[in-house]
């Protein structure tokens, strides 16, 4: 038997969203950008599938652009939004993605912007009043908190979040790989000027996401090269992805409440297995479920002579799970996540995240491998 339960990581793709792309891939191969009637057939594709994004996220349409993914999106937004409104101090938390830390990170040593950390609590959960506190004793700043972390999966209330920024008008960049599709979002009523997705974190195809931009908010490109994307993004589009990203999006909204609530009943079938069978476990970041992202569950367990090579007897039983984000996979460092919320660095970490095709027998058969693991 094989489970799969590194979701955080990257869901698998949806049969149906690869049935819309390979119909695509069969009948439209025009570049979007030329003029004559194969070429627009594939801009109507990539502007039908832009608008099926905004309505479900009640935007305008003209406020999405299409990347190849997370990664570029926050670049663009982080990168452009610092240079081109001339912002010298950056305020973000030492749990974000790399994909934020990293970028701002470079910027400071660069000596384009200062970077504050906003406090945590030892759950992970953001400290708004410092947030507050950052934002009043500097001059405007660029706020980048995550939605839901990809690691420990607490969520941060952005509509506070962004309520506070609007007061001290610093720009507000949010990272929803993790939450697009799983939580309903209403762009019209969310104080955020540049939000990210990622297409393959919701059962779409790898490669393709976007970035919003709201109308308040004004950019210039990040990749240049042609007129793509209303001159903000340069390089064919990809329309075949683009067709996946709308269809997922579509099918986790239609899907919304269905999917949560037996992914929920998973994490909470887990947790409860995991107490009752291996005594001294810890789990790392919120459980409560009203600030904890219900696909994503870590766990420390308990410091013994096989917790070095927890992942690896995982592995070889055929279960794929994560000891932190895939993007540090294949590292030595460990979880820039654990050490930012203070969890012990000598306990074996395991974050588990699950999807809408996991079931409770792969639970079990997870359980019984650890329980026989520390039993030895």
């Amino acid at each position: 038997m094989r489970v799969y339960l590194d979701n955080a990581a990257t869901t698998p793709l949806d049969k149906e969203v690869l049935q819309e792309m390979v119909s695509v891939m069969e009948n439209f191969y025009g570049n979007p950008s030329s003029i004559h009637s194969h070429g627009r057939e594939g801009r109507t594709i990539i502007e039908k599938a832009r608008k099926t994004i905004a309505s479900l996220l009640h935007a305008s349409p003209a406020e999405f652009f299409f990347t190849s993914g997370g990664t570029e999106a926050d670049n663009m937004a982080i990168r452009c939004a610092i240079a081109d409104h001339h912002i010298k101090h950056a305020i973000t938390s030492k749990i974000e993605h790399h994909a934020v830390l990293h970028t701002l990170q470079a910027l400071e040593s660069q000596g384009s912007i200062k970077l504050s950390y906003v406090n945590l609590d030892e759950k992970g959960n953001v400290d708004l009043s410092h947030l507050e506190e950052l934002l009043r004793d500097n001059e405007r700043s660029l706020v980048s908190l995550m939605h839901g972390n990809n690691e420990i999966g607490n969520i941060t209330d952005i509509v506070q979040v962004g309520e506070i920024c609007e007061q001290h008008q610093a720009i507000f960049h949010c990272d929803t790989v993790q939450t697009m599709g799983y939580y309903p979002l209403d762009l019209s009523k969310l104080k955020v000027h540049l939000l990210v997705c990622s297409a393959h974190k919701l059962y779409g195809p790898k490669g393709v996401g976007f970035l919003y931009i709201n109308h308040g908010i004004k950019i210039k490109p990040f990749i240049y090269g042609g007129a793509q994307e209303r001159n903000m993004r340069g390089g064919t589009e990809n329309v075949y992805g683009i067709v996946g990203l709308a269809k997922a999006f579509q099918m986790a909204y239609q899907d919304m409440d269905k999917n949560q609530e037996h992914i929920l009943d998973l994490k909470k079938y887990m947790v409860n297995q995991l107490l009752e069978n291996i005594p001294g476990i810890e789990f790392n970041g919120e459980m409560d479920t009203d600030k904890s992202l219900y696909k994503i569950l870590n766990v420390s367990f308990p410091e013994t002579d096989v917790a070095e090579m927890l992942l690896f007897n995982l592995d070889i039983s055929g279960i794929s799970v994560s000891g932190g984000s895939a993007c540090s996979s294949g590292t030595n460092i460990g979880s820039h996540v654990l050490t930012g919320i203070g969890a012990s660095d000598v306990r074996p970490a395991v974050r588990f995240s699950f999807s809408k095709y996991n079931t409770r027998q792969e639970i079990d058969y997870v359980m019984n491998h650890l329980k026989e693991i520390f039993r030895k």
